[in-house]
């Protein structure tokens, strides 16, 4: 029997070796219905030329078995078209688009957990009174209702601040939100939502103890397999890692379980994985939903493979060919691990990126280290696509350990040892 021809959006050689390293990937062909270079740091997005691109390589390849990404927008909204085409396993549209938009989203989950999400509203972010006509009291974030990584969202905590913001969402926010609305109305989504002049969503604010749930829904099923928290940098809402297993009592994951089967099975997920950001606030004793993507977070990948000897990725996979996913057993070398964001929150110009050679000698003597640099020499910060709005993204540092203090200590180890030189813009050297 020959090997399953697996089709991804977004592939990268990252994620091409946890796939290969799954179970189910030993079994599988992979290849690129579109690569990282296609969707990631592009000048703009033409949803219809890239799905052609999908189709004509896969009708080339003249076989397909699956079909999965690990990315977000466009990676998420392409995998229900290519699955649907060619009569494969995988999510409606309707319902990934129901994730996507986030005010679609909000309005779903009101339906079922009206409790448990923030307050909400559109808004133009062209209107010259949006301020007024929002009627929310600050402190409150805004951010473009199609979006990612955080990419456009600001937190308002006066008229001021909202305006100075909004010119900023006025400059961007066709980068994403345009190509999205589009997609919208070619693939004959609700017009009250692809036609809507209320491009942004304002939120009152959410907090506590940041965490983002994996699971997937596999035919009437909803299953919640790990718990991932998510560590902010001090005074800062850009995360300085992603850490797992999650500190958070069984009890309140139990309770994340049951608020993600109500608004899962509201939605219409269907034989897709998702992940789903979630915030425990310790003083009300109440957990709230910050978001839903359809999708596995790759950025988890690595530390679910070093506590459970494979990433999650197998769960994608089997997803995607139509099977039951397998339980994840704890059968890893390391009993904690983290991806840790190194980043710098001023703009300019890289001189010296980390060497493969530096990256080498680091893992000679921390067993199990994986690092991905998100530049290179000679790129300037301001070039980087879809960075959060306060800081810029340099690496990922993943790495494996006893407890979070071992983390800790290893970290450090890496950054003495990784050269980033940057020259810094004059404007951020006078702040």
């Amino acid at each position: 029997m020959g090997k399953k021809q697996v089709f991804i959006i977004g592939l990268d050689d990252f994620n091409l070796k946890k796939l290969q390293n799954t179970p189910e990937g030993k079994d599988c062909d992979f290849h690129a219905a579109l690569t990282i270079d296609e969707i990631r740091n592009v000048e703009q997005f033409n949803i219809a030329e890239l799905k052609e691109k999908c189709f004509k390589r896969i009708d080339e390849h003249g076989h397909i078995d699956a079909v999965a990404s690990y990315f977000d927008f466009p990676g998420t909204i392409l995998t229900p078209i290519i699955a649907n085409r060619y009569n494969l396993p995988g999510p409606t549209l309707e319902s990934v688009v129901k994730c996507e938009n986030k005010y679609w989203s909000r309005l779903e989950q009101q339906k079922v957990i009206e409790d448990h999400i923030p307050q909400f509203s559109a808004f133009d972010p062209f209107d010259e009174e949006a301020f007024d006509k929002l009627d929310m009291i600050t402190p409150y974030w805004i951010k473009p209702i199609k979006s990612f990584r955080s990419f456009l969202a600001y937190r308002i905590n006066g008229e001021p601040q909202f305006n100075e913001s909004v010119e900023e969402i006025q400059k961007h926010i066709d980068y994403i939100s345009e190509p999205f609305n589009q997609f919208m109305r070619a693939e004959g989504l609700p017009s009250e939502l692809s036609e809507m002049k209320e491009s942004c969503i304002a939120e009152s604010l959410l907090s506590g103890h940041m965490c983002t749930l994996e699971g997937y829904a596999y035919e009437d099923s909803v299953v919640s397999y790990g718990i991932v928290d998510s560590v902010r940098e001090d005074n800062s809402s850009s995360f300085a890692r992603y850490e797992y297993p999650s500190v958070l009592p069984q009890e309140i994951q139990f309770r994340m379980a049951d608020v993600t089967r109500r608004v899962i099975q509201q939605i219409g997920l269907r034989n897709s994985p998702f992940n789903i950001e979630f915030f425990y606030n310790q003083t009300a004793n109440e957990v709230y939903l910050l978001e839903i993507n359809p999708r596995i977070s790759q950025a988890h990948s690595d530390i679910f493979e070093k506590v459970h000897g494979i990433s999650h990725h197998s769960i994608m996979l089997n997803l995607a060919l139509g099977r039951k996913p397998k339980p994840l057993e704890y059968k890893g070398q390391f009993n904690k691990a983290a991806n840790f964001m190194l980043r710098t929150f001023d703009n300019g110009l890289v001189t010296k990126a980390p060497t493969p050679d530096e990256i080498k000698i680091l893992k000679k003597f921390i067993p199990g280290l994986e690092v991905k640099i998100h530049v290179k020499d000679g790129v300037h910060l301001s070039q980087l696509k879809g960075q959060d709005s306060y800081s810029f993204e340099l690496a990922n540092i993943f790495i494996g350990g006893r407890d979070q203090r071992e983390l800790v200590d290893k970290y450090h180890q890496c950054i003495d040892g990784l050269t980033f030189n940057i020259e810094y813009d004059e404007e951020a050297l006078l702040q």
